[in-house]
């Protein structure tokens, strides 16, 4: 584990000796006191989105990602209390219901927490100086190295500051008067900070503050966690724009559009990026490229992506039309228009937000891919772009792109390098010492928004001068005497530090070699409180090939591997949603489970796949045999696993249902014939399998129809199966079988549109079925909606319904039918903001129940903090799992829609 929580989104790699997960500020005070007692060292780690190599150690890492999430709305949204281990988008989920956002926004919100955004102080594209955290943080709870744990909301903060920490408030105190009493080091500090700047300490705090306690809580941010631990953060947060217009506006040179920026800023635009003539060759490969762009022969052009956003609809409708004349004017190859089509802005935004992904997807095996930012005047901003892409071609760096804000004169640029090759090596180490210089020479800062971390920390001492460089040192000794914090991080004497401790990338196989270990995928995980994620299990098939004669590694490894690896893993797609580069790890452990099935195992389930049919009935047999036996079953089964295995013997318990009723036509009903029917149905052999307390979702389904008029068909399914049981265990031989019987029946079924009535069924169904002419699969969902609601009327409405999506419902874009359904038939419906993949996977949550109670514990405890009338999903393991988390049950939102249109009895 200390090898899989080693890797971070840098290119950098170190690994602890130890890893520590504390739960309150007050665990993290006792392991400072461990610490200076034994000397150690110690380094924070929560999102591990950071790119500069912030968030490593080789010597005690502090995990703040699992029990440091806790989110607090306060005053209806405008301010909100969180923890370091929340993610930005949770707490944006959180606010978005009270109107508000927090106001840093980085590209990375998907998995940054908010321990990183204070450590890094992250901006964004929107924010620019004004709205990044420096500016909109109002308080926080931290913990000084010797242990004092510090509230700044507390109206005695400052006094108890100074009672209990004289040195530290003495000396900022003394800092202060130092750089007030020198005219010319203070306005370096005011030229430094006026553009975005991450580099070294926030020494503009000395000068903006005067308690010593708002000095210390302002010098946090961006401090890197090297002088304290942040254990909450509250903000003052921004109203939630939800209209917006965007447009790319293509200019034929450099030139042209930079000098386009003071008239573009002057005009309000909110955001405004700059893609230089390398992005936008690489943009036109994006399948989210225009046809303009596709078209364009791109010589010296520069694009800029535009994009006004407003609370109000008129307002900006105002704002958009009073930039006409300003954008007819520009000197651009094709007119400008501004939309706020979504899927035209979503393609546009792709566009700018896929550079990175495009070339870092597409580096060399072996390349490490390395997103750099630097921050200039705008004004020199055409010249460094001119300047930068000579740098790239002096050093041979080819493919490199350059993007950035050019609102805020803030630039990245990406390169690939290959750390394991001596020549590359030092191809890297002349290219940053000419950028340095470069940058330097523009006025520049090295770092607007990753932070300084390790990459820049050499340069920090040529950036400020011997004075300010002198007073960052001071900071770093007032507040962490012992350097207990993250030595090496931000201030070091080392000038070769940038190059020590690199990243290799050994190849290894498809689905790793292409990652960059950027963690996003990471909050999607169901299994990431419980073994590994994605980005963990990727990271340990590199270290293996990285340190092949390591017998201690290998060991440890095999030791656990099988279990965290590919037991718990739910292959749930859900991290090739979120991975940039849509990776799913999934695809991975299902070839390693494929791998190490047994001649056995594959024969057996190719025999079930024959007999589909008598196994789902012998199951759900089994099933309601277990629920009748009560306890005994449970012992069973406990006996079972112990003797068999726990990967081989499902785990009972009072909370699963009875076995389902086979679904057949009724001998005394008159069935609806081909010729009338609008579709199939298709009932899943999970309805068979596991029963429903309710009315159960063919039924209900079939009483809708009936009552809107529509005529739908049942299918014989007997023995069929969407094939995912197979495909998630790697049975190759018996998902050949099952996928064959299924196709010859669609083919017989042909042609038809076949609706199926759980969602995960629906996914394997579609791909069964694209080889299969005239059979259009659909899910219930979608069919409900589109073809049923409409002849439908509320008889019964349901006062308060809390959905559960799934991970297919979200994979296949069924989440706005399942809200549609439940709005339809609710005042009142609520999606969780904590929801995610419940964990079960087909079999996962019997043969391991602690991952589905894991996966759910958020979103259960969320649910669990008021009373619903309903509560639904989409796919009956799905609803299992939720209702053994919540103890509430779950039922198909299409059983609910039945029930709220049903004629009132006489």
């Amino acid at each position: 584990m200390r090898r899989a929580q080693a890797h971070d989104a840098s290119h950098f790699l170190l690994i602890p000796e130890e890893i520590a997960t504390p739960s309150s500020a007050g665990d993290v005070a006792l392991l400072f006191a461990e610490a200076r007692h034994n000397r150690r060292h110690i380094t924070f780690r929560s999102g591990g989105t950071s790119l500069s190599g912030q968030a490593q150690t080789e010597d005690l890492l502090v995990d703040t990602r699992k029990e440091f999430r806790e989110i607090e709305v306060l005053d209806d949204g405008a301010r909100v209390r969180v923890g370091p281990g929340a993610t930005l988008r949770h707490v944006n989920a959180v606010l978005a219901r009270h109107g508000r956002k927090l106001g840093p926004d980085p590209a990375s919100e998907i998995a940054a927490t908010i321990g990183g955004v204070v450590a890094n102080n992250s901006s964004g594209m929107l924010c620019g100086t004004r709205d990044n955290t420096y500016a909109t943080l109002e308080s926080l709870v931290f913990v000084l190295p010797s242990g004092r744990i510090v509230d700044t909301s507390d109206p005695d903060a400052d006094i108890v500051l100074r009672l209990h920490e004289p040195t530290l408030v003495n000396g900022l105190l003394m800092l202060r008067r130092r750089i007030r009493s020198n005219p010319e080091t203070e306005a370096e500090v005011r030229r430094q900070f006026a553009m975005k700047n991450t580099m070294g300490y926030g020494v503009n705090a000395l000068l903006d503050f005067h308690r010593p306690i708002d000095i210390a809580r302002h010098l946090l941010i961006g401090s890197e966690g090297t002088l304290a631990f942040v254990a909450s953060a509250t903000f003052r947060t921004l109203p939630l724009k939800q209209h917006a217009a965007t447009g790319l506006a293509v200019f034929p040179s450099l030139e042209s559009a930079t000098e386009a920026l003071p008239a573009l800023v002057a005009a309000g635009f909110d955001a405004i990026e700059l893609m230089d003539a390398t992005s936008l060759r690489v943009a036109q490969e994006l399948p989210e490229a225009t046809a303009e762009l596709r078209e364009l022969e791109v010589v010296d052009h520069t694009a800029l992506l535009l994009e006004m956003q407003d609370e109000a609809a008129d307002a900006l409708a105002g704002r958009v039309t009073a930039t006409t004349d300003l954008l007819a004017a520009l000197p651009v190859t094709k007119p400008v228009e501004l939309t706020g089509d979504g899927p035209t802005r979503a393609a546009l935004w792709k566009i700018r937000k896929g550079l990175y992904t495009t070339v870092a997807g597409n580096r060399p095996i072996g390349a490490a891919a390395l997103l750099e930012d630097i921050a200039v005047p705008v004004e020199r901003l055409a010249e460094t772009c001119r300047r930068l892409t000579a740098l790239f071609a002096k050093h041979g760096y080819e493919a490199s792109v350059i993007f950035g804000h050019a609102r805020d004169g803030n630039l990245h640029f990406m390169l690939n390098e290959h750390f394991d090759d001596p020549a590359s090596l030092r191809r890297f180490r002349r290219f940053t010492r000419d950028l340095v210089r470069m940058v330097l020479a523009a006025g520049g800062t090295l770092k607007a928004e990753h932070g300084t971390g390790r990459v820049m920390a050499p340069f920090v001492h040529e950036q400020y001068g011997d004075e300010l460089f002198e007073i960052m040192r001071e900071i770093k000794s007032l507040f962490d005497p012992t350097n207990m914090l993250n030595p090496g991080v931000l201030i070091t004497t080392d000038r070769a530090a940038h190059t020590r401790h690199l990243k290799l990338q050994p190849t290894v196989e498809p689905e790793v070699d292409t990652c960059v270990e950027c963690g996003y995928c990471e909050p999607a995980c169901p299994s990431r409180d419980l073994t590994l994620t994605p980005r963990q299990r990727i990271v340990l098939r590199r270290e293996l090939a990285a340190n092949p004669d390591d017998e201690e590694l290998a060991e440890a490894v095999a030791e656990s591997y099988d279990y965290a690896n590919n037991q718990t893993c739910a292959v749930d797609g859900m991290c090739g949603v979120s991975c940039p580069l849509g990776i799913n790890t999934g695809d991975l452990v299902r070839r390693l489970r494929e791998e190490q099935a047994t001649p056995g195992e594959q024969r057996a389930w190719k025999a079930a796949a024959k007999s589909w049919g008598t196994v789902t009935k012998l199951g759900g047999k089994a099933m309601t045999t277990a629920r009748h036996s009560g306890p005994l079953a449970g012992i069973a089964t406990k006996l079972g696993r112990r003797a068999l295995g726990a990967d081989v013997v499902p785990s009972y318990d009072s909370g699963l249902p009875s076995g389902g009723k086979r679904i057949r036509r009724r001998p005394a009903r008159r069935e609806v014939g081909r010729d009338v029917a609008v579709a199939a149905y298709f009932p899943a052999c999970i309805q068979t399998m596991f029963g429903s307390e309710g009315q159960g979702v063919y039924r209900a389904f079939e009483e809708l129809c009936t009552r809107a008029g529509v005529p739908v068909r049942l299918m014989d399914a007997e023995g069929l199966c969407c094939g995912t049981p197979w495909k998630s265990k790697g049975l190759v031989e018996g998902l050949v079988v099952m996928q064959d019987k299924v196709r010859s029946r669609l083919t017989e079924e042909a042609p038809t549109t076949i609706v199926c009535d759980a969602s995960s069924c629906t996914e394997g169904l579609r791909r069964m079925a694209e080889r299969v002419k005239d059979v259009h699969v659909v899910d219930i969902l979608e069919f409900a909606r589109v073809h049923l609601l409409p002849q439908l009327t509320v008889t019964a409405p349901i006062d308060s319904i809390v959905l559960h999506p799934t991970c297919s419902t979200n994979q296949l874009g069924l989440d706005g039918h399942m809200v549609a359904i439940a709005e339809f038939i609710s005042p009142d419906v609520t999606v969780p903001t904590a929801w995610g993949c419940c964990g079960f996977a087909g079999d996962r949550g019997l043969l391991h129940p602690e991952l589905t109670a894991s996966a759910t514990a958020a979103e259960a405890e969320e649910v669990g903090r008021r009373e619903y009338a309903a509560y639904a999903s989409a796919n009956r393991t799905c609803e299992i799992g939720m209702t053994r988390a919540t103890g509430n049950d779950y039922v198909h939102v299409v059983e609910l829609l039945a029930r709220a249109t049903r004629p009132a009895q006489p």
